[in-house]
């Protein structure tokens, strides 16, 4: 029972934290633009490139 004279108060200082890392977070404006950041993260800016094409060399076999 004497952990939790530990366990306690880092519970609580952790739920702080996360608490000020979310408040935070809402004053620097990461959740302004929900819907934007989900239509950026479908769309196609570039179109697909086609892979190079290979040259084949052709090798000259000596008869031994």
């Amino acid at each position: 029972m004497e952990v939790l004279v530990f366990l306690v108060p880092l519970a609580l200082a952790l739920g702080l934290l996360g608490l000020a890392g979310f408040l935070w977070s809402l004053k620097s404006g990461q959740y302004d633009d929900l819907e934007g950041a989900a239509w950026r993260a479908i769309a196609d800016d570039e179109p697909a490139r086609e892979p190079p094409a290979v040259e084949v060399k052709s090798s000259t076999v000596r008869p031994a």
